[in-house]
C-alpha cells in the first residue's frame, strides 16, 4: 500500500482541488452498455494535451464502428485535474472516463472511486486489446493497492535532454548518451548566443507540482536529495536538495529561457521549436512535435537520456491514462472507448493520418517494433523507449523512500505540498526570494504532511 492514513479520502480531495501546474465492484453485465442501459453514449473528462486534441478529430472512426457516442469535455490541466477530483470524490456520475495518471489512479482506486478493468466484461472478452504488449512499468503504475489495474495509458513518457545537434557540432560540443549536468550546464554556456537570440537551454520554471518540479524533482534525485526518507522525515531542506535547486535557478538564471519563472512545457516546446533555446530537458513525449512534418526543428535535434550526477539515470514516468468512475452504468461501452483509444489500431490511424511521428506512443512494446514507426521517429524512438526502460518509481534516488515515485511523492498531499515550494522557487528564477529561504519554508511545510504518515 502507498498510503493508509485514515483521512486520507479526505485529504486526497482537500488537496487535490489545489491548483496544480504541468499523475471496486464488478462493472456491468455481458450488453453493449454495462449496467443495463440503452443509451449508447458516454461522457469523457479529458486533458487539452497535442495528443488529446487529436483524438478528438478522429474520434468519428470510433463512433461509427462502435455505434457509441462520445461526449468529451475537454480542459487545460490545472483545470481538469480539480474537476476530476472532484468528480471522483463525489461520484455525482457525470463522468464515464476521465484522464487521469500513474499519479492519481493509485490513491484513487484506494478511495474507491474507480472501477477495476478486470471486472468488466467487455474487458474479459477483449481478444485484440493485448494488455501484455503494454509496457510492464506502465501496467504496474497503473494498479491499486489491491493489485488490480484501474487505468490504461493512451501515451506514457519518460524525460530526456533535447538538444540542436547542428548548434552543438558548430561549437564542438559532444554531448555523452547519458550526460551529466555539470557536461549540460558547460554545452548551455557555450550554446548562450550561438545563433541570434538564441540561449543555452529551457528548464521549466511555472509554479506547480507538476511543472517546474516536474524536472527538478529528477534533479534533487540524481543529486542525491529526496522529499521524504523512508520513515517520512522531511529533507526539503537538507545540502542534497538545496544544492539541486541552487544548481537548477542558477543555469536556468544564468542561460535559461526568456521569461523562465513563468514558462512551463508549452513555452519550453515553441522555444525549442523557435530556435530561441539550443537545448530543452523534459518530457520524451515532446520529441514527436519537434520531429512533426511541418517542425522548423525537424532531423536537426539530438537526443540523450536524462542529465545525471550520482545516479545512472534520472527520468521521469508518466502515463496519462483512461480511468473508470465507480459510478459510470456504462463499464462496457465505456471499456470499448478506452480499448480503442489505446490500442495498436489507433496509433496506426493516427500514423495514416497525423505522420507516424505524432502517434500517442510510449506505451506499447510493438510500438518500437513498427517499421512506419520506427522510420518516422528514429531520431528519438530508441532514446525513448531507453528512458523508459530504465526508469524506476521504486528507487528513483540514492535512498529508500516511503512510496513510490520518481518526479513526484505519490500521496494526495503532494499537490499542495509540491505546488506550494514551487512558488517559492520560481520566486528565487524571478530574483524574489532566495533557495535558502524558499526551501526552509518548504520544510516546515513538509514536516506537517509527515505528521499525518509517521508511525502509522
Amino acid at each position: 500500500m502507498r498510503w493508509t492514513h485514515k483521512a486520507a479520502a479526505a485529504a486526497g480531495l482537500s488537496a487535490l482541488l489545489v491548483a496544480t501546474a504541468a499523475c471496486s465492484g464488478a462493472g456491468g453485465g455481458g450488453g453493449t452498455s454495462g449496467g443495463g442501459t440503452s443509451d449508447h453514449s458516454i461522457n469523457v473528462l479529458m486533458v487539452n494535451n497535442p495528443q488529446m486534441l487529436a483524438l478528438q478529430k478522429h474520434i468519428g472512426e470510433f463512433e461509427k464502428e462502435s455505434g457509441i457516442k462520445v461526449n468529451f469535455t475537454v480542459k487545460p490541466e490545472n483545470d481538469m485535474r480539480n474537476q476530476a477530483a472532484q468528480e471522483f470524490a463525489n461520484q455525482s456520475g457525470q463522468f464515464d472516463v476521465a484522464t487521469l495518471s500513474n499519479f492519481e489512479i493509485p490513491f484513487y482506486s484506494k478511495n474507491g472511486w474507480l472501477t477495476p478493468l478486470e471486472d468488466i466484461q467487455a474487458y474479459k472478452d477483449d481478444k485484440d486489446f493485448n494488455q501484455a504488449d503494454i509496457f510492464p512499468a506502465m501496467t504496474a503504475s497503473l494498479k491499486g493497492p489491491d493489485g488490480k489495474l484501474y487505468g490504461e495509458p493512451f501515451y506514457g513518457e519518460s524525460s530526456f535532454l533535447m538538444y540542436r545537434k547542428d548548434v552543438m557540432d558548430k561549437l564542438g560540443v559532444k554531448l555523452s548518451d547519458t550526460p551529466t549536468w555539470d557536461e549540460v550546464a558547460a554545452a548551455a554556456a557555450k550554446a548562450d548566443g550561438a545563433q541570434p537570440g538564441m540561449k543555452g537551454i529551457c528548464l521549466r520554471g511555472l509554479p506547480g507540482w507538476g511543472e517546474v518540479f516536474a524536472p527538478l524533482t529528477t534533479v534533487v534525485n540524481t543529486f542525491g536529495g529526496t522529499w521524504f526518507e523512508k520513515d517520512w522525515t522531511p529533507k526539503v531542506n537538507a545540502p542534497e536538495f538545496k544544492a539541486a535547486v541552487t544548481f537548477y535557478t542558477d543555469l536556468v538564471k544564468a542561460h535559461g529561457e526568456s521569461g523562465a519563472a513563468q514558462a512551463g512545457f508549452a513555452e519550453c516546446l515553441t522555444a525549442t521549436t523557435q530556435s530561441k533555446v539550443a537545448m530543452w530537458y523534459d518530457a520524451t513525449s515532446a520529441a514527436g512535435s519537434l520531429e512533426a512534418d511541418n517542425s522548423p526543428v525537424k532531423g536537426k535535434m539530438g537526443y540523450a537520456q536524462a542529465p545525471v550526477k550520482m545516479t545512472k539515470s534520472a527520468g521521469w514516468l508518466y502515463a496519462w491514462s483512461w480511468a473508470m468512475e465507480k459510478k459510470s452504468t456504462k463499464t462496457d461501452d465505456a471499456w470499448k472507448f478506452i480499448s480503442w483509444a489505446s490500442s495498436k489500431k489507433y496509433e496506426e490511424l493516427v500514423g495514416a493520418q497525423d505522420g507516424w511521428a505524432t502517434v500517442p506512443a510510449g506505451k506499447r512494446e510493438s510500438t518500437y517494433k513498427n517499421a512506419d514507426y520506427l522510420k518516422a521517429a528514429g531520431a528519438f524512438a530508441p532514446a525513448t523507449l531507453k528512458a523508459i526502460e530504465s526508469a524506476d518509481p521504486t528507487n528513483p534516488g540514492v535512498q529508500p523512500r516511503p512510496t513510490v515515485g520518481i518526479q513526484f511523492v505519490d500521496i494526495p498531499e503532494f499537490t499542495d505540498l509540491g505546488t506550494k515550494v514551487s512558488q517559492d522557487v520560481s520566486g528565487v528564477i524571478a530574483g524574489k526570494t532566495t533557495v535558502d529561504d524558499a526551501l526552509n519554508n518548504g520544510q516546515k511545510l513538509a514536516e506537517t504532511v509527515a505528521k499525518k504518515y509517521q508511525g502509522k
